[in-house]
């Protein structure tokens, strides 16, 4: 089983609007990710197996901060070291497009995603108050520095 890592393209939407609808509760539409694959400024890297999409990550270059748009993955394909895949590539993304830290939004009742992210030295450094909708919840802010 090889997992490959590389950069969305266009034909890769429908199965990414997939994703978005069986990980997130208010998932992106199609024209939100079509936009971001014109943004000179976001960073988009898939999961693929066996030609198909089983999840995928976006992040926005802000000056020299990368800001972690989603981390998803299929319910059927976690637990198997994907979503480090993905976060270890987009590290080295921001080493190579002079990134220095990156930063990202988790709910607070997800506990697996905040483990994973402090596995790759994120660390908590606050809550933004109801920032979740359906259910309604608290995001936790963490950073990390890129080294």
């Amino acid at each position: 089983m090889e997992i490959i890592i590389r950069s969305v393209k266009h034909n890769d939407l429908d199965e990414i609007i997939n994703i978005e609808k069986k990980c997130f509760s208010l998932p992106w539409l199609k024209n939100s990710f079509e936009k971001e694959l014109l943004n000179q400024l976001a960073y988009y890297e898939c999961a693929e197996l066996n030609g198909k999409v089983i999840g995928y990550m976006g992040m926005w270059k802000v000056i020299d901060e990368g800001h972690i748009t989603n981390v998803a993955v299929l319910p059927e394909y976690r637990n198997m070291g994907v979503a480090s895949l993905l976060i270890e590539k987009m590290i080295q993304v921001c080493i190579c497009s002079e990134i220095n830290t990156m930063t990202l939004e988790v709910r607070e009742s997800n506990k697996t995603a905040i483990k994973l992210y402090e596995k790759y030295g994120f660390e908590a450094v606050g809550i933004r108050p109801k920032y979740y909708q359906k259910p309604l919840e608290n995001a936790v802010i963490m950073w990390k520095k890129i080294e």
